[in-house]
């Protein structure tokens, strides 16, 4: 056997165990375990979109925001049409795009880890007939601006379903329920994809919604696998959203320690730029390859990408704190280094 992991900082997930009052419900759930769920998760949905502050035709929910996703390409795609996405994304969607008998269109971020919502327009085509855009991005945590994002949807053709993934917007500060309606009103051809998983600390029980324009949600919900939803998911979410203070509080620690993280490994040389996901992002041409073996040593599991990048999920204090002792002398600062480099906001730049 190995070596056990020590910190497990690979899939973005809480470091925070479920709430006390989130237990107690998931037990209560365990001891019906010999009764089926409901048959489609209409419940569900409605406690979803009075928390979200939409009709509940505008809410479809599924397996993780991965099984919402899949169930939106089962809606509108056929067999030879494509999806664009930037890459590096999300591992999951060109395999998504694979299952459903589509083909992948990856588009290329830009060097600052950026969609390219320009290039992203360029590739749609006549035959597209879904665009990813992730808000926050995975794995850079780059955000894509409310204007831009504005201005990029306005081009999007509507025979083209716009994916915007959202799973880690509650750690951006972004989640205004009250601008939801009039965004959905706007622009029926995008679905908002969420998850419980992140922010929520529900990761295991695979619980994800989507927000879209009723048309839309009724299609996706066509896809819906029946008793698809178990019912200890459905009391660990309901708990969940009656708890929404003191999970905000989590993220709220979440977010204070993203920025330590960053601005200590700033501070050690790394030139790490501001992120708004649960997770930093280290890029080539530091040396993401060293300190990933650095990593491993100290036991501290991340997501790797030779060459190109790494993730580190934000964990708790003790954890982070490893991962700056793992990382500490591998780059040296630079003398005369620019602000912007050293993954300062500079005066004026877009955000």
């Amino acid at each position: 056997m190995g070596v056990p992991v020590l910190h497990r900082l690979a899939l973005n997930e809480s470091p925070y165990p479920p709430l006390p009052s989130v237990r107690k419900a998931m037990q209560q759930a365990v001891a019906e375990a010999h009764r089926y769920p409901q048959f489609y998760p209409d419940e569900l949905a409605e406690r979803i979109a009075e928390w979200c502050r939409v009709a509940p035709d505008s809410v479809a929910v599924g397996s993780g925001s991965v099984g919402v996703a899949l169930q939106l390409l089962q809606a509108v795609m056929e067999p030879g049409a494509t999806m664009v996405h930037a890459w590096r994304t999300f591992d999951a969607y060109p395999l998504l795009a694979t299952m459903v008998g589509a083909h992948a269109v990856p588009v290329a971020l830009s060097p600052e880890g950026h969609q390219n919502l320009d290039a992203l327009l360029a590739a749609l085509d006549h035959g597209t007939r879904v665009v990813v855009v992730c808000n926050p991005h995975n794995p850079t945590g780059s955000r894509v601006a409310v204007d831009a994002l504005s201005a990029f949807l306005r081009r999007v053709p509507r025979h083209v379903t716009v994916l915007l993934d959202e799973a880690y917007v509650e750690f951006a500060g972004d989640a205004d329920p009250s601008d939801t309606p009039a965004f959905l009103a706007a622009h029926p051809n995008v679905l908002v994809l969420r998850t419980f998983s992140k922010a929520y600390g529900l990761a295991a029980l695979r619980i994800g919604y989507g927000l879209g324009a009723p048309a839309l949600v009724e299609r996706i919900r066509r896809q819906q696998l029946p008793f698809g939803i178990n019912a200890v998911a459905t009391a660990a979410v309901k708990a969940s959203l009656r708890a929404d203070s003191e999970l905000r509080l989590r993220v709220d620690t979440i977010v204070t320690e993203r920025e330590r993280l960053r601005h200590e490994l700033v501070d050690l040389g790394w030139h790490v730029r501001p992120g708004y996901a649960n997770s930093v992002w280290l890029a080539a041409p530091d040396p993401v390859d060293e300190g990933a073996a650095a990593l491993t040593d100290a036991r501290v599991l991340t997501r790797h990408y030779p060459g190109e990048g790494l993730r580190v999920t934000v964990g708790d204090r003790r954890a982070n704190d490893t991962v700056l002792a793992a990382l500490a002398g591998l780059r040296a600062p630079a003398r005369g280094e620019s602000l912007s480099a050293r993954g300062e906001p500079v005066p004026g730049a877009p955000r």
